[in-house]
C-alpha cells in the first residue's frame, strides 16, 4: 500500500472508524495523529471526505465521516474491510451464515451480528494472499470442526493441512487463511 512504512506491508484488510459529524471527525483525526498515528497518502480523489491514517505501529484505517451508505448505525468502529473478490464475499456471507447488507459493483458486506454493528466488507483483488503460514487469519469458534470444516468446503473453501491440535485450517476463495477451533 503506498505510503505504509518500512516493514509494514498491506495485510489485505484495515479498519474504518466512523464519527458522528465534521467535528468529531477532525477531533478524532487530531488525538490519533497527538498519540502518534500520521497521515498516509494513498492517492485519494480530491471529492473523498475521509481521511487516511496510520496507528503507531504503521497499520493504515479511514476514518469516516456520517454518510447513509450501508455503515450508517454503526457502532465506532463500523467496518474491517478486506481485499477480495465479490466470491468472497459471498463464500463469508455463507460461512458466518449472515446475509449480504451490500453487494454493489463488485464490493460486498455482511453484518457481524443479528443486532447490526460492525460490518466486514470486501472490495477488490487482493494484493496478494499471506503464506499459509501467517501470523494473521480469522478464526470460526464452533461445536464441532470437522462437520464445519466439511461445510466450507462445500461452500468453496480451500483446504490446507490441519494444525496439531485438532483446528482446522482453510482458505477463502481468495486464498486468506481461516482457522476452525472448538468452542471451549
Amino acid at each position: 500500500m503506498p505510503g505504509s512504512p518500512a516493514g509494514r506491508e498491506h495485510d489485505g484488510f484495515h479498519l474504518h472508524v466512523l464519527t458522528a459529524d465534521e467535528d468529531d471527525l477532525r477531533a478524532t483525526v487530531d488525538l490519533v495523529l497527538r498519540t502518534g498515528g500520521r497521515h498516509l497518502d494513498v492517492g485519494r480523489r480530491p471529492d473523498e471526505r475521509h481521511v487516511v491514517l496510520a496507528d503507531p505501529e504503521g497499520y493504515p484505517f479511514c476514518v469516516l465521516p456520517p454518510g447513509g451508505t450501508f455503515l450508517a448505525g454503526s457502532g465506532r468502529l463500523a467496518e474491517v474491510t478486506c481485499d477480495g473478490h465479490r466470491a468472497t464475499g459471498l463464500f463469508w456471507s455463507a460461512a458466518l451464515d449472515r446475509p449480504l447488507v451490500w453487494d454493489r459493483d463488485g464490493e460486498t458486506a455482511v453484518e457481524t451480528a443479528p443486532e447490526g454493528g460492525t460490518k466486514i466488507s470486501w472490495g477488490g483483488p487482493p494484493v496478494a494472499a499471506p503464506p499459509a503460514t501467517a501470523a494473521k487469519w480469522l478464526e470460526l469458534v464452533v461445536d464441532d470442526p470437522a462437520a464445519e470444516r466439511e461445510r466450507l468446503l462445500a461452500a468453496g473453501a480451500g483446504a490446507l493441512p490441519d494444525v496439531a491440535d485438532g483446528t482446522v485450517r482453510l482458505t477463502d476463495p481468495d486464498g486468506f487463511v481461516l482457522r476452525v477451533s472448538r468452542a471451549p
